[in-house]
């Protein structure tokens, strides 16, 4: 008889620092331009190198604010080291506490920067592109729990050299955000990277620009002191799209003698990092990067079907917000839908091409620069390099059969039916409905169009009912032929959720905590914990509900600027 062997839990802070493991900063190498000690805080051009260690600068007077204890338990630490004295001086930023086999240093790492497929180095001060990278967000910690390795990042930590003359801290308003959207996601089944702790300075502001109450101006209109907070997310790596788009450019630019030496590293750290159970790691350098491409490939198609079937818009997505191993990365600018749009961008700063429903091309624009990227790893192999281009060229159907397969499992179809999927979209914008109410609503597999009308935000003409109804008959055909409805239903409810992220809920959360009020992030955490669970009467006549008309236009709420 076989034995389950007990997890190991981690109980103190010494036992904490005992399953450290550097990976990243003992295969790869720090900027030789870089102090020892992490000293290394202000702007500066970086040339070489896969990262820079530096120091994580911890916010004064730092208080709880809120845990996962998901997250907590999957690690296998004990719920009480929130509450230890060096656990949370580590997390708030004091890397003094750090113990052996620990390091007393964090570390920073650059990236390049595209915007579909366009390279940019304008935005770097130097005009270069040696100063872009992690401005403020500082790996502090990687190490294995119960066989699984993690990379622990501040958000919110200090300044870099990347920092571009910023101060390199986050603001309580967008740490709660990123703190309860990782574990969201988490729980509606989207990969992503996740949500250890968040702490926030009793002592240090911030000055941001917002939105002034009611305001419906699209630009932020005044400046707010803001408390300094500090969230960390983990993940089994934080490496970029345009961290290796970097690399790639330096080959490409003969910017020094080592460039090729440094792809090639970061690439197999990639594949050892994210990819070490898909690809064998006695093949080839060129079968490993042919490999890398098509489980990349994979991924992120699979990732942005995820995307569209929760109602979830990146906002920017950029190579830099590109997780080379294929998970949501970037909780800045994102939103969910709610009114059904297919152009809904919350980031006043996006424009169309980051849409919900262009998060597809956006996505092929990100992989292409990631291909291309690889390829001078390639040279002179013509075999792989006619390899990696059909990988590449096929993203685009690979894609399209995601969102189908997608569709057919929202919609509870034994086969994607172009025709009904698209008129159904098309009385979705006209009718004007809530994207997540009207899918779960759509679970109880209903025959009468009153039985939808709760997702509606106005009432629809007569013609519009019609047509309504002949969809919901031509789709209960389709459910018909598949089989038993009750199962069928079960299934739905099990991938169209019941509660989704609502930022005009999500706002009285961090504007109370601004004033020390927790409450209402854990009465989110509970409930979009269970994003699909029929949950109490009274959290449904909260968190089930249309957007309130006075939410539209307004600004830090219907849209808001990047500002965190």
């Amino acid at each position: 008889m076989s034995s389950t062997k007990a997890m190991q839990i981690t109980r103190t802070f010494s036992e904490f620092a005992k399953q450290a493991d550097y990976s990243f900063m003992d295969s790869l190498k720090p900027d030789p331009q870089a102090t020892d000690d992490g000293d290394d805080h202000l702007t500066r051009e970086v040339f070489s190198g896969h990262y820079v260690p530096v120091t994580p600068t911890a916010i004064p007077k730092p208080e709880y604010v809120a845990h996962s204890k998901i997250l907590f338990n999957e690690l296998g630490l004990s719920q009480e080291l929130v509450i230890d004295e060096l656990f949370r001086r580590l997390f708030s930023g004091d890397i003094s506490v750090a113990t052996t086999p620990m390091r007393p240093v964090g570390w920073a790492t650059g990236y390049a920067l595209s915007i579909y497929g366009t390279e940019y180095t304008q935005q770097c001060p130097f005009g270069t592109g040696n100063g872009y990278g992690d401005g403020r967000a500082i790996s502090i910690f990687e190490g294995l729990f119960n066989g699984k390795r993690w990379e622990m990042q501040l958000k919110g930590g200090g300044p870099t050299p990347y920092c571009r003359g910023a101060d390199g801290r986050a603001v309580l308003r967008s740490s709660v955000r990123e703190f309860l959207a990782q574990e969201y996601m988490q729980s509606l089944g989207v990969p992503t990277s996740r949500s250890l702790t968040l702490y926030v300075s009793k002592s240090e502001t911030v000055r941001r620009p917002w939105y002034t109450k009611e305001s419906n101006s699209i630009d932020p209109d005044t400046l707010v002191e803001t408390a300094a907070a500090i969230s960390t997310r983990v993940a089994p790596s934080f490496l970029r799209v345009g961290q290796i788009e970097l690399f790639a450019r330096r080959v490409r630019n003969n910017e020094h003698q080592d460039a090729m030496n440094e792809l090639e590293m970061i690439v197999k750290h990639l594949i050892a990092r994210n990819y070490k159970e898909e690809i064998e790691p006695t093949l080839s350098i060129s079968n490993q990067v042919i490999e890398l491409a098509s489980s990349f490939r994979e991924r992120l198609t699979s990732l942005v079907a995820n995307w569209m079937r929760v109602g979830y818009c990146q906002g920017n997505f950029n190579s830099d917000n590109c997780a080379a191993g294929g998970f949501t990365l970037d909780y800045g600018p994102f939103g969910f839908c709610e009114l059904f749009d297919p152009r809904f961008q919350p980031w006043t700063g996006g424009g169309e091409h980051f849409a919900f429903f262009n998060q597809q091309v956006a996505a092929e624009a990100n992989y292409q620069m990631f291909c291309a990227s690889l390829r001078p790893l390639l040279t002179g192999d013509s075999v792989a390099l006619e390899r990696l281009d059909s990988i590449r060229e096929g993203f685009t159907t690979v894609m399209n059969q995601k969102l189908e397969n997608m569709w057919v499992k929202k919609l509870g179809l034994v086969s994607y039916d172009a025709h009904l999927v698209n008129k159904m979209l098309q009385l979705m914008v006209h009718t004007k409905v809530d994207y997540t109410i009207f899918f779960r609503k759509l679970t109880n597999i209903p025959s009468k169009v009153k039985d939808l009308k709760d997702s509606f935000y106005l009432p629809i003409s007569e013609e519009i009912e019609n047509e309504w109804i002949s969809w919901l008959k031509q789709w209960r055909e389709h459910i018909n032929n598949k089989g038993n409805q009750r199962e069928i239903s079960t299934e739905l409810k099990g991938i169209n959720p019941k509660y989704t992220w609502r930022e005009w809920l999500i706002t009285p959360a961090y504007e109370k905590a601004e004033n020390g009020d927790y409450s209402l992030i854990k009465e989110l955490q509970a409930v979009l914990d269970k994003p699909y669970d029929e949950q109490s009467l009274e959290i449904q006549k909260k968190y089930d509900r249309l957007k309130p008309k006075k939410f539209f236009g307004a600004g830090g709420i219907s849209h808001y600027s990047c500002s965190s």
